[in-house]
């Protein structure tokens, strides 16, 4: 049985990130990973322009201004957001400037409009910013062109949309999408919305791992259920196999009777790597890899346990595969609001809510643990934390690992 951590280790170092590249419209790359740097066509800001609501004007004219002896300036012009200066700033004149307006030429510094008074065509300025250069955002202060702007490798999120927009970035080069192959096992399962008959329960894993997948950037390719037929199961492993860069099945890889995926993977030509790992829930995970370097998940049926293991371990791996610089699972400290408890025996995770609270972490436990078929309580769960082996008990109070999830 493999820790924790050996089982990370293991399934990253069985990955190479996807090499196919695809050029998509800007529009349409949120979420995807950049496969090029990119460099900008533009200096940002792409003028001399204004930080406040005010007056542009040459320092020199105003140092000298105060309360009791403001300095008059004769207005000149008018310059708001989106139109060029037409006029220069000569000594004792100013212009009326908006944010983000064009500084014109002659004016080094902006006053702002709280510290001045107009008088028809003229103002008063009573307070001069400490400095020439003041509320004038310079040309090419946050990026010269042809500069790196956005790293390879670089998920694309709002933010970097805005850059790639600013930029003026109409298409845009990223990493293929990962494909995950989904199917769950068992003849006791049946879809949403047909006939509940006595022993029958609803796949609620294949909905889960779908809304997972999709989640992190990945496409899901739907294979259904699977019954415990191995020629069933084997038509169906091999199909995934041949068309995805990561399977995922659920249920079949504990020690029943009825538990085909190991011993058919081996048949199918697969490498297993993991057999079972020393978590909880989770306990029961199988790992292999093919010789089209495709990654096998064997994942517990227990919807509890199939979540806990895509967020611990499938998470990290389709990240890498899809080119992700930041695909290492990162965990944070947090206050325990519950006592947790466990037999100190395996690595286990606790699923509940986080908040923040003056800054800090704060876990709170959801009701029905200790049960990796109880589904229910998982709704709004946006953390795990982690009781690592040999630590049996964390007091309310006490700080704890916590994943984010």
């Amino acid at each position: 049985m493999h820790s924790v951590k050996e089982a990370e280790t293991i399934i990253l170092d069985r990955i190479q990130p996807v090499a196919e590249r695809e050029t998509v419209p800007r529009d349409r790359s949120p979420g995807r990973i950049l496969a090029e740097p990119i460099r900008g066509e533009f200096d940002f800001p792409y003028e001399d322009n204004s930080a406040m609501d005010g007056y542009a004007v040459r320092y020199g004219d105003v140092e000298s201004a105060s309360t009791d002896n403001p300095v008059s300036l004769t207005i000149i012009e008018e310059i708001p957001a989106g139109k060029a200066p037409s006029k220069s700033i000569h000594p004792g004149e100013t212009a009326r400037i908006f944010t983000g307006a064009i500084v014109p030429d002659g004016a080094d510094t902006i006053v702002m409009q709280e510290n001045t008074r107009r008088e028809g065509d003229r103002v008063l300025i009573f307070s001069p910013p400490d400095r020439a250069g003041t509320f004038v955002r310079k040309r090419g202060a946050f990026y010269r062109s042809g500069d790196l702007l956005l790293s390879a490798n670089t998920p694309i999120n709002a933010p970097e949309m805005a850059v790639l927009a600013t930029a003026g970035c109409i298409e845009v080069p990223v990493f293929r999408r990962p494909r995950v192959a989904i199917f769950s096992t068992g003849d006791e399962l049946v879809n949403p919305g047909e006939p509940l008959q006595t022993g029958r329960i609803v796949d609620s894993n294949r909905h889960a791992l779908t809304a997972f997948v999709t989640s992190i950037g990945a496409i899901p390719i739907p294979l259904g259920i699977v019954r415990d037929n191995p020629d069933d199961l084997r038509e169906t492993m091999q199909k995934a196999i041949d068309s995805a860069d990561i399977v995922l099945s659920t249920g079949g890889v504990s020690v029943g009777d009825y538990d085909y995926i190991e011993k058919l993977l081996e048949e199918l030509g697969g490498e297993i790597h993991i057999r079972s790992v020393a978590i909880q829930p989770g306990k029961p995970l199988t790992v292999a890899t093919f010789p089209n370097n495709c990654l096998y998940f064997g994942i517990p049926g227990n919807p509890v346990s199939a979540l806990v293991t895509c967020w611990r371990f499938v998470r990290g791996a389709i990240g890498k595969l899809s080119g992700r610089s930041d695909y290492q699972i990162q965990f944070r400290s947090a206050i325990a609001r519950d006592p947790l408890k466990s037999k100190g025996e395996r690595e286990v995770y606790f699923w509940g809510r986080v908040e923040i609270v003056n800054g800090m972490y704060e876990f709170h436990l959801a009701p029905g643990q200790y049960n990796s078929a109880n589904l229910i309580n998982l709704a709004g769960t946006n953390a795990l934390a982690v009781l690592p082996k040999g630590r049996s008990i964390a007091k309310e109070g006490e700080t704890v690992e916590i994943l984010l999830v």
